[in-house]
């Protein structure tokens, strides 16, 4: 089963918010004599950007004018994207084409930021121009510099789509914008990802309300986001549906991203559920290695000689095993209907094999109870050993 992705694009224009160029004309024109030979990965961007500047700034400076100057909008295939790529796919493509559309920006942007040691995330969701909200879902990414969150988007910094061609120009409205100031265009989908204390609602973007409103419920969006960051991806997805279902599922948008975070939980679900189910198969084949050896010890009639206590124990074990196998088997949740088959299988094959050994077990403790020399008369019977393994 394929990962979830849900599309991204957008078309985009120029608006008014925003920082302006801060004097950042010497780090742009260092990245701009950036060799072509620094630029085929991004590890090498990365490498450039750390031997060249020095504060976190001037670094994510460098990783935005880079993106947004040397990748270019490509509209020709803006439907056409293949999101079965995986991230570092659509990055060497797109440092290799210098073409791509929002979630290529949004990949590069995020991958060298990580590199060069800056916190940074992609965020999805959708957007709004002109009072118009676009019907096509976006990605931008979010930073942390100087213990402050800000948000960049390198593809709507890049430049602007205009009768169906892009033309390159930077926007800095779009390099470090205030998370008050960009909800005004950008809503995502999870409002973990506004950093604001008061996030607005779907409908309140869709109204034009993005002004604080310090009346709502206080949400600690730095609690949670460390709080994010120790949860395992199914427990990160979880959470994230449950915010994105509470601020209002109202467009086809959300819907999308809703269930494709609900499907990719089932999925992370089923191969989770598979891995226990496998490591229960290889406790299964542990128990049945000891209990063969146990057979083949009661057919030479317990020799060479070991104690009682011993034998006891060399019983227990794989009794021991078993049921824990037993136990753990009919915990399992949801593995596929492609796996159902192997899971009953496999609990017959439990309770068969514990049967067995339950009635070596009852021999051993009658075996134990007598003398030594009733004990010589009690082997009769050969038993086949060689339980099969699952």
């Amino acid at each position: 089963m394929k990962n979830i992705y849900l599309i991204l694009s957008f078309f985009f224009t120029l608006l008014s918010f925003g920082q302006v160029n801060a004097g950042y004309a010497l780090i742009d024109k260092k990245m701009s004599n950036i060799s072509t030979s620094s630029t085929n990965s991004t590890e090498a961007i990365a490498n450039y950007i750390n031997a060249n500047f020095k504060t976190d700034a001037d670094k994510i400076r460098a990783v935005f004018y880079w993106t947004a100057s040397n990748i270019s909008y490509d509209v020709a295939n803006m439907f056409t994207v293949n999101f079965n790529e995986t991230p570092q796919e659509q990055i060497m493509k797109t440092l290799k084409t210098k073409k791509g559309v929002c979630i290529h920006y949004a990949e590069v942007f995020n991958d060298i930021s990580n590199k060069i040691g800056i916190q940074s995330y992609i965020i999805e969701g959708y957007t709004k121009q002109y009072g118009k909200v676009a019907n096509l879902a976006h990605a931008w990414c979010a930073a942390k510099i100087d213990d402050k969150w800000y948000l960049f988007d390198p593809t709507w910094g890049s430049g602007y789509v205009n009768n169906g061609k892009f033309l390159k120009k930077l926007n800095e409205n779009y390099f470090k914008a205030e998370p008050t100031k960009l909800i005004s265009s950008h809503i995502p989908f999870d409002y973990l990802w506004q950093f604001l204390n008061y996030p607005i609602t779907n409908n309140e973007f869709y109204a034009g309300i993005t002004q604080i409103n310090k009346s709502k419920k206080y949400f600690s969006f730095e609690s949670e986001i460390s709080k994010y960051n120790t949860l395992s991806e199914i427990d990160k997805l979880f959470d994230s549906a449950v915010r994105i279902e509470k601020n209002g599922v109202i467009n086809a948008m959300i819907l999308e991203r809703l269930e494709g975070k609900k499907k990719e939980i089932t999925y992370l679900r089923h191969n989770s559920n598979v891995d226990r189910l496998n490591a229960i198969v290889n406790d299964y084949n542990e128990a049945v290695i000891l209990l063969n050896d146990f057979v083949h010890y009661r057919n030479n009639k317990f020799k060479p000689t070991l104690s009682d206590d011993e034998i006891n124990n060399m019983i227990q074990a794989p009794i021991e095993k078993l049921a824990k196998c037993q136990d753990a088997i009919y915990t399992i949740g949801s593995i596929g209907t492609e796996n159902s088959s192997n899971l009953t299988s496999l609990k017959k094959s439990i309770n068969d094999v514990l049967g067995q050994a339950k009635e070596h077990e009852l021999f051993v403790q009658e075996y134990l109870s007598k003398s030594k020399n009733v004990r010589k008369t009690m082997f009769t019977k050969v038993f086949w050993f060689g339980v099969p393994l699952n």
